[in-house]
């Protein structure tokens, strides 16, 4: 909850400063993240990739748009990107659109107790997180904060592939049990 907060306080000082430091994180942040996003959506690479370069430069020239109190930073931008293939798409004479492509659909808006629950949840593991041994922690953070391969992180850290992913898979189980005896977590 504390990265969702630190983004969009990111784009609020793109908007009031233009800070090119706080635009540069975001873009090292959400560029390929949109990017992989547009190509699971179907997009191909060098669209994806000229989309997702679009979306920041949008970014970069109407962060005052953005409004931290009705979405995330990651809405936000992920909602931009899908309306810009939208437009794309809508665009290209030679293609039909099918109403029915869940792309086209309105994004529905989140349940507010599911959206309460998974911050709650999200809380939680952070704080599980914290009760993990340093080298694990590191390791969990590298793969699934950062988006790192397991090869990745093995090549960044020096560490042998095979202890890599036992941390990984330690530091599951670990969190698995904290989570677990967390009363205030629902696990169902």
């Amino acid at each position: 909850m504390a990265q969702t907060h630190h983004y969009s306080d990111l784009i609020v000082k793109v908007a009031t400063d233009r800070d090119r430091a706080a635009f540069v994180e975001l873009f090292d942040h959400f560029a390929p993240r949109l990017k992989g996003y547009l190509m699971k959506q179907g997009a191909e690479e060098a669209l994806a990739e000229e989309i997702a370069q679009d979306v920041m430069v949008t970014l970069w020239r109407k962060a005052e748009l953005f409004d931290p109190g009705k979405a995330s930073a990651s809405t936000w931008l992920y909602r931009v990107a899908r309306n810009r293939r939208i437009d794309r798409l809508r665009r290209q004479k030679t293609a039909e659109l099918d109403p029915e492509e869940p792309s086209l659909q309105p994004t529905p808006l989140p349940d507010v107790a599911d959206e309460m629950d998974a911050r709650l949840r999200e809380e939680r593991v952070r704080l599980a997180m914290e009760q993990l041994p340093d080298e694990q922690k590191e390791v969990v953070r590298l793969a699934f904060f950062i988006g790192q391969s397991h090869s990745e992180i093995a090549e960044e850290t020096g560490l042998p592939l095979g202890t890599v992913k036992s941390r990984i898979r330690l530091a599951f189980g670990r969190l698995r049990q904290l989570i677990e005896a967390d009363e205030a977590v629902d696990v169902d």
